[in-house]
């Protein structure tokens, strides 16, 4: 698929996990959907926006595929999806870093639209280069390893929030 649609379809299905939660208020979306602004949320969203996204592909490429291929896409896609909410962290906090806050909504909506498809664009990148590679037991195994605990850390912190924030100071505590 082309990188540039597909991370596309990753803004929109990061977008439907967005706001999933928001307009139908039903709970069984909160271990899945944003269910606040917070940054973790939003890195919440892209992963499961992401894996979303994969399953997608994956259908739809799935005739196209060798089974070899099938796993090198399996465990690309895994990896992706562990990375990529950093990505868009890191990518976002520049503006932050080098404007300071945006004090106007369009900006920051444009700057988070932004962040979200460049992010998806760098890691789409570095997937395909991946996935093109063996994958040894080792590496499998700490792939499947990040990805439950990811995928546990963003349901638990959906319902407990951990003691300490990202950027809170620990002095204030």
């Amino acid at each position: 698929m082309n990188i540039y649609i597909k991370a596309f379809f990753f803004l929109l299905s990061f977008s439907l996990f967005h706001f999933g939660y928001e307009v139908t208020g039903w709970s069984f979306l909160a271990p899945f959907c944003g269910v606040n602004e917070s940054v973790f949320q939003h890195m919440k969203m892209a992963f499961w926006g992401y894996i979303l996204l994969s399953i997608i592909e994956y259908f739809w490429i799935q005739k196209k595929i060798k089974q070899k291929i099938i796993v090198n896409f399996f465990y690309s896609r895994a990896l992706s999806t562990i990375i990529l909410p950093w990505i868009t962290i890191v990518l976002w906090y520049l503006l932050p870093a080098l404007y300071g806050r945006a004090e106007s909504l369009i900006i920051d909506l444009l700057w988070a639209i932004l962040v979200t498809y460049i992010s998806a664009l760098f890691v789409i990148q570095i997937e395909k280069e991946v996935e093109k590679n063996r994958f040894h037991i080792g590496t499998k195994i700490a792939i499947l390893i990040l990805l439950v605990i990811s995928a546990f850390l963003f349901v638990w912190f959906t319902y407990n929030l951990p003691w300490l924030d990202l950027f809170e100071n620990p002095a204030n505590i």
